[in-house]
């Protein structure tokens, strides 16, 4: 998978599961701040990002992922 299928099916769930609106969605939006993800929601993605590209994800990985940008990164980094 490359990586505008990973973005385009990361933005295709935050905005139909978390439901985010679609102009907030850039890859330098912050993920709390500007996109207002809460500690539920990353409960809610993991799940999603673990049953769509099939990876295991701990809850303490995604600490160092700020932006929208760097969570597309970390998926990438997880396919390879």
């Amino acid at each position: 998978m490359n990586k505008s299928e990973i973005i385009e099916k990361v933005n295709d769930f935050l905005t139909n599961e978390i439901e985010i609106d679609k102009d907030l969605i850039a890859p330098e939006a912050l993920l709390t701040k500007d996109l207002g993800i809460d500690s539920l929601d990353v409960v809610d993605i993991i799940v999603i990002v673990e049953e769509t590209f099939g990876v295991k994800i701990k809850g303490e990985e995604l600490k160092t992922v700020k932006t929208l940008g760097e969570f597309y990164d970390f998926i990438e980094s997880k396919l390879k």
